[in-house]
This record gives structure tokens, C-alpha cells and sequence, in this order.
């Protein structure tokens, strides 16, 4: 049987137990060999060949046998352990040569693979990310336990899960022995069902709490699941009472997840909790400029223009994988029809990625944020007294309405106190004269437009 075929067939198992069950089990399968009707595959882990065999093995011998291929058993086995020299480093990580992409965390513990780019060397820091980041390098030392729990929160796309990655690879680098367990709160949810269905809980329990680091990603998956909620809640004490290191992200703060018992929010909030917060423009900046490094070794003779990531990291703020995928559309686009990434290529290029991330931001929340800027009332922000404290930020408000939102004049008029379109228009052409001449105001109006838009 070849990888091919193989190919086609893991499509079929993909209908058959659903995208989950797929992702976790049968994707990371690899075709050994098929001889004498045993078809062989590799798993990253002895834990993962178990469950396999026994949840799907029947399942996939019957998969093969109906695309005609002559099976009448399949085994599952981890590969050989490459000897140091056949190893190569991977952003300083050294990862098996087999599988260059990921590595299981370790042979005989139910970890989930880890991507070898996402490393401490490859993590750009910036100011909304750089505490998460101390933090997570003080836990990847290793040594004694600080901050116990690490608690990672963020939205989409902000880091959280090549933090915990990068914790990970660093650990098992520094001290290859230590028993290093990563995988999502679904996973974990998946494990515990089956210990139950087997009725194997004390192997279960062993297995989690002989562990030296436990990695959860996504905790917020076991809210409202309370069976899984009160073993992870006896899991956790018992690595606490050990001194044991747990490290748990979320895309919400603890206090924030609902369906979440109050005993694990405790818990979840006694240690170290870290918000990433969303990315700024300088961050969103040097993250393009890493990935332009990467990508010219894929692509060395492609040139991109100047103004271009100055562009994307204006325009494509609210998740770093779509800025990074977008860079990505550009370069093989780009490589594809054989020119240079100019401006006008990168508009047409990227446009419905650039439409969909337009953010839509509100005269309300301009208003607000110029208040603040300012420090003063809103109240006195819209209301009808014409001193300058108050005047100049309300043409600046103007200013930023007419640029950031579609709004007509006459209808931001209307927002800032009924008034005539004509005052709107007054506004917007004193700030446009000062920007020319005011550094002040100038510099006032970047910012907003920053904070706006992040």
C-alpha cells in the first residue's frame, strides 16, 4: 500500500469518527509498511498506539479491507529513537528527523505533539505581550516552582499556545527527564470518558499525577462538564500538594469562564495569572518582519516593496495568525506569477482578507477614548460649552469620526450633541490645519488611531 493510497483512505476515517476523534488519533498515524496482511503504523507515543487499537483498530483494518487492500490485522508502534547525529535543530529545538514538524513530549505519557516552531526564539516580544512572556520563561527554567499555577489568557491568535509550546520544548531541553504532559482540556476530557468507560480510573489517576509539569490549553473547553471538572480539581491538588508545576491557558480570565466551579477558580487564580493582551502595531510589525526572514529562505529572489508591512500591520490587527497567513498568501502569490509584493498586489491580493478584518469602530467608542485621552467628562466632551479644554478635543473626536467610522457629517453631528454638519466640517479642517504645524496634536491623533485600532 502506498502513502497515496493511504492518503485517500484516512479521507474515508475522516466521515467516519468525525473531525475531532481524527485531529486527536488518526492523523498523526503513519503508514509503516503492510506485509502478510499486518498493516503497520508509527504513533508519537506507546499511550496513543493503545488507544488507537483499541477504539479504531477494527475500524481502520475494515477501512482497508473495503479499498481492497488485503489486511487482516494492523499494529501500531512507536519508531526508533534517532541516534544524536541523525537529529537536526529546529529554531534551536532538536526535533526527531522523522517528523520535523512536531514531536511527541514523551513515549509513555498521553501528551499531545508540540510544534517545533513555536519556540522562545521565534515568540516576538512587545509591550502587550512581554509579562506573559517573563513569565513563562521563568516557569520553562525549571528548578523551584514560583508560580503555581501559570494562568495564560487571550483572545484568538495572541500567543497562548506557542507560549505553552515553548515552555514545553525549553523544559525537556534543559532537563530531559522531567515527566512533561501538554495537551487541550478536550483531550483530557477524552481520557478521562474512556477511563471511565473501561472502568481503568486508577490507572488514570496514576498516569496524571505522576507527572512533573502539567500543560492544560484551553481550560474553558470543561465548563459545565462536572464529571471532568472534579477530576481535574483532585488532579490539580494533588500536583500542588507535590510541588508539582501546572500551567493552564484560556482565551478568558478565570473569573470570566462560565460554567467554571468556584472551588477551581480559586484554585485557577492562586497562582500567577498573565492577560496577553491584543497586539499593538510595533508588535504586529516585528512579527511580520520575523516572518519575512523566514519566508525569503522559501522564496529568496521575491522582493517586497517598503510600506508594505507597514501596511498589513495597520490594517489586519485583530489576530496574528491571519497577519501571518496573509504575509504567507503574498509571498506564494507572488512567487506563483513571478513579481515583486508591491502595494497595488497586495491590496488586490489580500482584499477580502483585509475587508474582513476591517474592524468596525464606533463614534461612541472614539468619543470615549478621547475622553479618556484628554481627562475629561464625556459629558463635557459632546455638551455645548466652547472653551478651548473642551473644544480642541471635540474637533479631535470629529476628526477621528469622520476618518475611522463611515458616518455621514450630519450624523456625527448628531452624536456630539445634535450639532450642524457645517461645525463637524469646521472641526475636521482646524485638526487637519494643526496636524500640519502642532507636533502635539499630531502625536495625540496617532495614538488614538492606535489604541482605536488595536
Amino acid at each position: 500500500m502506498t502513502n497515496e493510497a493511504w492518503g485517500e483512505i484516512r479521507q474515508n476515517l475522516l466521515s467516519a469518527v468525525g473531525k475531532n476523534n481524527y485531529v486527536n488519533w488518526i492523523e498523526p498515524l503513519e503508514l509503516a509498511g503492510l506485509e502478510g496482511g499486518v498493516a503497520t503504523f508509527f504513533v508519537p507515543t506507546n499511550f496513543m498506539g493503545n488507544w488507537v487499537s483499541r477504539n479504531f483498530g477494527d475500524m481502520i483494518q475494515r477501512v482497508l479491507s473495503n479499498a481492497g487492500q488485503n489486511v487482516s490485522r494492523v499494529e501500531f508502534s512507536v519508531p526508533n529513537e534517532p541516534k544524536p547525529a541523525e537529529r537536526k535543530k529546529t529554531n534551536g529545538v532538536a526535533a526527531p528527523a522523522s517528523r520535523p514538524a512536531a514531536a511527541a513530549i514523551s513515549d509513555d505519557l498521553p501528551g499531545a505533539p508540540l510544534d517545533s516552531r513555536f519556540t522562545f526564539d521565534s515568540f516576538v516580544v512587545g509591550k502587550p505581550n512581554e509579562l506573559a512572556h517573563a513569565a513563562a520563561r521563568r516557569v520553562a527554567e525549571g528548578g523551584s516552582v514560583t508560580f503555581n499555577p501559570l494562568f495564560l489568557y487571550g483572545g484568538v491568535g495572541l500567543g497562548k499556545t506557542h507560549l505553552m509550546h515553548a515552555i514545553a520544548w525549553e523544559l525537556k531541553n534543559r532537563s530531559p527527564e522531567l515527566r512533561v504532559v501538554y495537551l487541550s482540556a478536550e483531550q483530557f476530557m477524552y481520557r478521562f470518558v474512556q477511563a471511565l468507560r473501561d472502568k481503568d480510573m486508577i490507572a488514570f489517576k496514576q498516569l496524571f499525577r505522576s507527572v512533573d509539569v502539567l500543560m492544560i490549553d484551553d481550560v474553558q473547553f470543561i465548563a459545565g462538564k462536572d464529571a471532568t471538572q472534579e477530576e481535574f480539581f483532585h488532579t490539580f491538588n494533588a500536583l500542588v500538594d507535590q510541588n508539582r508545576q501546572i500551567i493552564v491557558s484560556s482565551d478568558r480570565a478565570p473569573t470570566e469562564i462560565d460554567g467554571i466551579e468556584d472551588r477551581i477558580v480559586s484554585r485557577l487564580q492562586s497562582g500567577l495569572v498573565v492577560d496577553l493582551h491584543p497586539t499593538n502595531y510595533e508588535l504586529r510589525l516585528g512579527i511580520l518582519q520575523q516572518k519575512v526572514e523566514q519566508f525569503s529562505q522559501q522564496f529568496p529572489n521575491l522582493e517586497i516593496r517598503d510600506g508594505v508591512l507597514e501596511f498589513l500591520a495597520h490594517r489586519i490587527s485583530t489576530n496574528v495568525r491571519v497577519l501571518e497567513g496573509a504575509l504567507m498568501r503574498l509571498f506564494a502569490f507572488g512567487s506563483l506569477v513571478g513579481r515583486e509584493i508591491t502595494m497595488e498586489l497586495t491590496q488586490d491580493c489580500l482584499a477580502d482578507v483585509i475587508r474582513h478584518s476591517d474592524r468596525k469602530i464606533t463614534v461612541e467608542e472614539i468619543q470615549r477614548k478621547v475622553s479618556e485621552h484628554y481627562n475629561i467628562r464625556l459629558s463635557d466632551l459632546i455638551g455645548p460649552k466652547r472653551v478651548r479644554t473642551f473644544a480642541r478635543p471635540r474637533q479631535v473626536a470629529m476628526y477621528l469620526s469622520k476618518q475611522l467610522t463611515s458616518r455621514s457629517l450630519p450624523e456625527i453631528g448628531r452624536r456630539f450633541g445634535g450639532r450642524d454638519h457645517t461645525t463637524v466640517m469646521h472641526g475636521v479642517r482646524k485638526i487637519e490645519e494643526l496636524m500640519q504645524k502642532d507636533s502635539q496634536i499630531a502625536d495625540d491623533l496617532e495614538m488614538l488611531r492606535r489604541a482605536l485600532e488595536a
